[in-house]
């Protein structure tokens, strides 16, 4: 396998020759824009669709990006990954998570133990209590069932299991597989702990308490808030409680906890939601069943990023079309945008995702990049942003790629007529209506209502978000962010760049400081 710097590959250099060679604004207000929507379509999982029409190429650039993929072996390092290499150069680990709802590839044994049994233990153990949970068979100390669960933890054990049950709670309530409500504390801020504390019926609340390593700070001091609140209701905080950790933190194997479910260092935090710890908080809240099939949707997702043709896979064209938008286009950003409500924390997560992974500077050997990598990603759900951010996307200086996710069908079932069209078709229309506004932009002699268009956009819709689709939706994203990572030769797998801030806060709260960390110390009177 060859691990190359962007820059030195020759299909790269073919690629910034065709800088600015595709203008949007023709391609879609031209006789043949009704014929290119419709050949830009590339087939997803669990009834998903991948549209490229109003994104700045044509068959000349995706032939180019094809021959990158190949030179770079972009498919043959996944194969890699999945088949159990040291990818996660910077902690000489493996890279699993793809394992944890499927197996693409050879068995994969790490710690003694084959890695795919041990996630699928991992997951009927979580099934098993969850069960347990629902039937009241595990109950308060009156025998009375748990109605709430609680996620304690930070980073990926917060926002993408936290987004997830966001996606699906309105889902399960309409199909009648709402199990439990599960709310979620994460910042170490203690008005965050309060608040949702405040608002719990604590007898019958049950916690998870989410850390890997069993010692990260935000999250220890949370639980310390939340024991101390179950101590003072005359409650025993080891009767409330469950963990999700590694076999060898402080947190397993603890009478602390009514049960402890496990991963291993092999499972980033960000890619975790389709491991116990998105796991645990979904299997309550949802049910078993719900978490097997968000877990189905992810791995038929992961087959098709392992094919090399890039118009078949869409995870892959995606990451090779940001690819262009990044390195060639210049183009600093990137918005997602769901016109879904259901979807209101998805941005975060993937802004998490995409920002942790590939926010490097330097290559998978600790060399410099002498080019950009990961863009900033932001986003909020549509219609929202229209009446916000939405004014700089249209007529700022920056051009900046937007990736629009819509169904169309919404999951409650209830709608209203109004004005000849229901609330869903106008939340479609204004899908539609921006992807063109932002492509073909409008000429005015008043300046300020002149759009300049060329915004390029693509589009991932289906009928309806289910679990599924859920998991279809987030593999896309993790694999998106896989391949462009593979591209720019660094290492999307460690976040060496989260650690500074934790260190010198421990300095200061040791009281170990000067110069100018004591003098913003005391202004803060630490």
């Amino acid at each position: 396998m060859s691990w190359e710097n962007l820059d030195t590959l020759a299909s790269f250099k073919k690629l910034q020759s065709l800088k600015g060679a595709v203008s949007v604004a023709k391609e879609l207000s031209g006789e043949k824009a009704a014929e290119r929507v419709a050949s830009c379509s590339v087939p997803m999982a669990a009834g998903l669709v991948y549209n490229y029409a109003a994104k700045q190429v044509d068959e000349k650039i995706l032939g180019v990006l094809a021959e990158l993929s190949q030179e770079a072996q972009l498919v043959e390092k996944f194969e890699e990954l999945y088949n159990g290499a040291v990818v996660n150069t910077g902690e000489k680990r493996l890279v699993l998570h793809q394992l944890t709802r499927g197996q693409l590839g050879k068995d994969v044994t790490a710690d003694g133990v084959n890695k795919r049994e041990f996630y699928i233990n991992e997951q009927k153990r979580i099934a098993e209590f969850a069960d347990k949970v629902h039937d009241g068979r595990i109950a308060n100390a009156a025998g009375e069932k748990f109605t709430t669960v609680v996620q304690i933890g930070i980073g990926g054990s917060d926002l993408g299991p936290r987004a997830m049950y966001l996606a699906l709670e309105n889902w399960a309530k309409a199909e009648g597989t709402f199990k439990m409500e599960a709310k979620f504390i994460s910042n170490v801020d203690p008005d965050d702990a309060a608040s949702v504390l405040k608002s719990l019926d604590l007898a019958h609340s049950l916690f998870i308490l989410v850390s890997k390593s069993g010692t990260t700070l935000e999250t220890l001091t949370n639980e310390s808030f939340v024991k101390d609140a179950l101590k003072k209701a005359g409650l025993n905080p080891a009767k409330h409680m469950i963990a999700v950790t590694s076999e060898t933190s402080p947190l397993a194997h603890n009478p602390d906890y009514l049960a402890a479910f496990y991963m291993d260092d092999y499972i980033g935090g960000r890619y975790s939601s389709t491991s116990g710890v998105g796991g645990a908080v979904l299997s309550l809240a949802f049910g078993p069943n719900v978490f097997a099939e968000f877990l189905d949707g992810a791995a038929a997702m992961d087959k098709t990023a392992t094919n090399k043709d890039i118009l078949k896979n869409p995870s892959l064209l995606d990451a090779l079309i940001g690819i262009y938008e990044r390195n060639v286009q210049e183009y600093p950003s990137t918005a997602v945008l769901p016109y879904s409500q259901a979807l209101s924390r998805f941005p975060a997560h993937l802004q998490q995702l995409d920002m942790e992974s590939n926010g490097k500077s330097v290559n998978r050997f600790g060399k410099p990049v002498s080019y950009v990598t990961g863009p900033v990603i932001f986003g909020e759900p549509g219609t929202n942003g229209q009446h916000s951010f939405y004014q700089l996307l249209h007529q700022g200086t920056n051009i900046i790629p937007l990736q629009f996710i819509a169904f169309k069908e919404n999951q409650t079932g209830t709608d209203v007529v109004i004005e000849d069209s229901t609330s869903q078709k106008k939340l479609c229309a204004n899908v539609v209506a921006q992807i063109m506004a932002f492509a073909c932009g409008k000429k005015d002699d008043d300046p300020n209502k002149s759009f300049a268009g060329e915004r390029p956009s693509s589009i991932i819709y289906g009928d309806r978000l289910t679990p599924k689709v859920l998991g279809a939706l987030l593999a896309h994203f993790e694999n998106k962010v896989m391949f462009q990572g593979f591209a720019w030769n660094i290492n999307s797998f460690d976040q060496e760049g989260v650690q500074l801030g934790k260190k010198l806060a421990k300095k200061v709260l040791a009281h170990d400081t000067d110069g100018a960390l004591k003098a913003y110390s005391d202004l803060l009177n630490i």
